[in-house]
């Protein structure tokens, strides 16, 4: 007889450690792909370099979207499938997510490589940063469908049973961008041609990985018909990926929405054009350090929800939750903290700048990042809803902070205040997600058959 899924036994506590903390490394490190090349881009290109990074993100948020969409789908798809006894129908729910991978990116290339200038004007590009955008989002487009393989295989790897190896995937690939970050960038001094062909390699060497993993899949095995798409896997896989999915688009266009904005406000203030898409473009990079706590322990709590959801134990898919909450907290209240004492130190990791890129960037990390410390319940919730067979919540709640809240408020409160109306609409968005996934996270918790135990109720460690 088969040993009982520890999915459904051992401690909600541990098991959260357990999948979440390799988790968490895996996106502190998976963010270094933007990080590594934005310092040595800023400490070689300066300014017009970040505002370029800045520029082409919508790309890597568009792959991240698909990313997520299919590696998150298919990671629940397939717990809540073991969870309910029916490994077989399971297994086909990995295969697809691995050909949907693989197929979106070649699609995405092919797109922006066909319209990359009028795509990087669109997404608001100053004249003195387009040579630098075009240089860099011609070379990352070829890496698509590697970044989408790598970023979503590791929700199936995690999905598996073993988050160190999707700890691994990222780990080896950054590394590597790294390392050759430095040699491109400094010593060879192929500026942000040579960032983006770093970016390229350390992204093909992590899908590599993911792809020698798949015939050594522990839970099923994967035989060649898995991967071969079917109209029920795929329709499950994209209702269920759909709230990170949206989640991500909706960051993908704010982020174009705001980039134009800091064109037209800024030029019509004291900074100019350049300087607030430069420094927009590191205080997303910086959030993005602080949200790989959250996001990694949302993964992490993905499997353990989706599992025992679909076995009927809702104490357990109860006590996770609210330990992930509870943890999430905890992380962002310590980055909030350190955002507001060491803003210009943030700035600094990314080169010089004139006084005035300072003194926007101070304000910048201090205004919009002031309340991280109730950013986690949204990314969790959203996801949480996901994993346990809820697209359409999830999707909802994914929704919330980036296009119900924030976009109106990118439109309104500039008009009364300016650039800084541009500022002041992140903590408002924040604020009121927060307060939604609050009301409907509690009406969840009400219902019957979570009363099993005590919502507040001890912790097993």
């Amino acid at each position: 007889m088969s040993e009982p899924n520890i999915l459904g036994t051992k401690p909600e506590g541990a098991l959260l450690r357990q999948f979440a903390i390799p988790s968490i490394i895996a996106m502190l490190v998976g963010s270094l792909y933007n990080i590594v090349d934005q310092f040595f881009i800023g400490n070689t290109v300066g300014e017009l370099g970040n505002a370029a990074t800045n520029i082409t993100f919508p790309f890597s948020i568009s792959c991240i979207a698909l990313a997520l969409m299919f590696g998150i789908g298919g990671a629940s798809a397939f717990n809540l499938s073991m969870g309910e006894g029916e490994p077989d129908r399971a297994k086909h729910y990995i295969g697809n997510c691995v050909t949907l991978s693989i197929a979106s990116g070649l699609i995405l290339t092919i797109i922006v490589l066909l319209f990359t200038k009028p795509l990087l004007i669109a997404f608001g590009s100053p004249d003195e940063v387009l040579p630098y955008a075009l240089t860099y989002a011609r070379i990352t487009a070829f890496g698509f469908p590697f970044l989408i393989l790598s970023a979503g295989g590791a929700h199936i790897l995690r999905a598996d049973g073993n988050p160190r190896m999707t700890m691994v995937v990222n780990i080896t690939g950054a590394g590597i961008n790294t390392i050759l970050d430095a040699i491109f960038v400094f010593v060879l001094g192929w500026g942000i041609a040579g960032a983006a062909i770093a970016t390229v390699i350390g992204q093909a060497i992590s899908a590599s990985i993911v792809l020698g993993y798949l015939p050594r899949f522990r839970t099923v095995p994967l035989t060649r018909d898995t991967f071969v798409p079917n109209t029920e896997s795929v329709g499950r896989i994209v209702s269920l990926g759909m709230a990170p999915f949206f989640n991500q688009m909706s960051l993908m266009i704010v982020q174009v929405v705001t980039n134009n904005l800091y064109k037209h406000y800024g030029a019509a203030s004291i900074y100019g054009e350049s300087i607030p898409i430069a420094v927009a473009g590191i205080g997303t990079k910086i959030f993005h350090v602080a949200g790989s706590f959250v996001i990694g322990i949302s993964q992490g709590l993905q499997p353990i929800a989706s599992f025992n959801y679909g076995a009927r134990q809702y104490d357990r898919v109860k006590k996770s939750y609210m330990i992930a909450i509870k943890s999430a907290a905890v992380i962002c209240i310590i980055f909030c903290v350190l955002f507001q004492a060491f803003p210009d130190k943030l700035i600094g990791i990314f080169g010089n700048g004139t006084d005035l890129y300072v003194e926007f960037g101070v304000k910048y990390v201090r205004i919009c990042l002031f309340l991280i410390c109730i950013f986690f319940m949204q990314p969790i919730t959203s996801n949480f809803f996901t994993a346990i067979g809820m697209p359409k919540k999830g999707v909802f709640l994914s929704l919330t902070r980036q296009i119900i809240f924030l976009l109106p408020l990118l439109f309104i409160l500039p008009i009364f205040f300016g650039i800084d109306g541009l500022l002041y609409s992140i903590p408002i968005a924040d604020f009121s997600a927060a307060l939604v996934c609050l009301v409907m996270i509690i009406h969840e918790m009400k219902k019957e058959k979570y009363q099993q135990s005590s919502w507040y109720g001890p912790e097993d460690d």
